[in-house]
């Protein structure tokens, strides 16, 4: 029984001899002028392993540390802090500080050492809120949904017009285009693809037929004024 207890009083003079405590103070700036501006807010050693909170003078101390390399980071509902990589080696050393991006590896330290006691800055003030935007006529116009809905509006009502001044060759093209779409979707719906292919050949055939018929139109006509113009010459005669 003596011998368990004088093992339990060596193991904690051990633990005394060894662990460091860590001081350091939180330097007021104007993100974070004063504590009541700060609020609760509590350091932690390894996200929690060890912890202690801030006093009104912004000053900080977690008692008995164990040596290892640790990562300073403050837990703050506000305030934004950077974290900071903390090599303690026993209670005879000073505890070692060097900057630390989160992510990277502690065994590639930071060739930097920063000043001890621990001194952080507050960074930036957490923004929970986002404004609601006013109304813009412009920021509505700029959407491309808007656009769109306008430009199709556009061409609803400018089709009218289009169409009443296209030539008749013309309205004839549009109108077997719309055949050979319709012939298309009816196929394509109903699993026959041959017919739909036949239906596409065949209103391409229509369109190249009128199309060469409205060429051969004037050439006819050109003749016939010919032959007139030849049979007046002759009566002449």
């Amino acid at each position: 029984m003596r011998s368990s207890s004088l093992l339990i009083l060596l193991l904690g003079f051990v633990h005394i001899a060894f662990a460091a405590d860590l001081l350091g103070f939180v330097q007021w700036n104007d993100v974070c002028p004063s504590y009541e501006e700060l609020g609760a807010a509590k350091i932690l050693l390894d996200a929690g392993r060890y912890s202690a909170g801030v006093t009104r003078s912004g000053n900080f101390s977690i008692p008995d540390v164990n040596p290892g390399v640790y990562v300073l980071s403050v837990l703050s509902h506000d305030y934004t802090f950077e974290q900071l990589r903390v090599d303690v080696s026993d209670a005879s050393s000073i505890p070692e500080v060097k900057s630390y991006v989160f992510g990277t590896p502690l065994l590639s330290p930071s060739a930097v050492t920063l000043p001890y006691p621990v001194i952080l800055s507050p960074r930036s003030k957490n923004s929970y809120f986002k404004p609601h935007e006013s109304f813009s006529l412009l920021g509505m116009f700029r959407n491309p949904m808007m656009m769109l809905m306008l430009f199709t509006a556009g061409m609803m009502l400018a089709m009218p017009y289009i169409m009443k001044n296209l030539d008749p060759q013309s309205l004839e093209e549009i109108k077997n285009r719309r055949e050979m779409v319709a012939s298309i979707q009816n196929s394509v719906q109903g699993g026959d693809l041959k017919s739909g292919l036949s239906a596409l050949l065949a209103v391409e055939d229509k369109t190249k037929a009128s199309t060469s018929g409205a060429k051969a139109q004037p050439n006819n006509s050109g003749t016939t004024i010919q032959q007139r113009k030849v049979g007046k010459g002759g009566k002449r005669r």
